[in-house]
């Protein structure tokens, strides 16, 4: 049957839930991958050799930012199981969503660092370096924030 504009259904607290935590089980082990690829950047001989100090101390602070985004995806599950173990609550809906996108702003962040470094080393240049970060940023500024606004606008 084909989809219309119109069709909609609304869906019970605890089917909320469960898609709210679900959708941090599904983000987190990118996130997770990303974190393990940033330590092991920093236990390569090439981190020392190829990044300044001042690159280096920015890919810690990418480091630090991936940690912030884990956490807050993490957040909700400890939450549910400390506050609210056998409940499903609108509060608990609206806190767990809060904290998944709050945590793709430094998610964001982390990732666009992590491109400039990058972008640096390849091509030697910190301006095509920053240029592909601002790209990249407004990109999932867009993607992960405006356009879910917009979209939401549309009903």
């Amino acid at each position: 049957m084909p989809e219309r504009a119109d069709d909609r259904e609304s869906l019970s607290l605890p089917e909320t839930l469960t898609h709210v935590l679900d959708e941090c089980r599904m983000v987190l082990p990118g996130i997770q991958a990303l974190f393990g690829f940033q330590m092991i950047a920093v236990f390569n001989n090439g981190f020392a050799d190829k990044l300044s100090v001042s690159q280096q101390k920015l890919h810690i602070i990418a480091i630090v930012l991936v940690v912030l985004a884990i956490g807050m995806l993490m957040a909700p599950a400890a939450l549910h199981r400390e506050a609210e173990p056998r409940q499903a609550s609108g509060r608990f809906i609206r806190v767990s969503s809060r904290l998944l996108v709050a945590a793709m702003v430094p998610l964001a962040a982390a990732i666009c660092i992590d491109v400039y470094l990058v972008t640096t080393m390849v091509w030697h240049d910190p301006v095509a370096g920053a240029f592909a970060s601002i790209v990249l940023f407004v990109f999932l500024s867009a993607i992960w924030f405006v356009f879910p606004r917009w979209y939401r606008g549309q009903r």
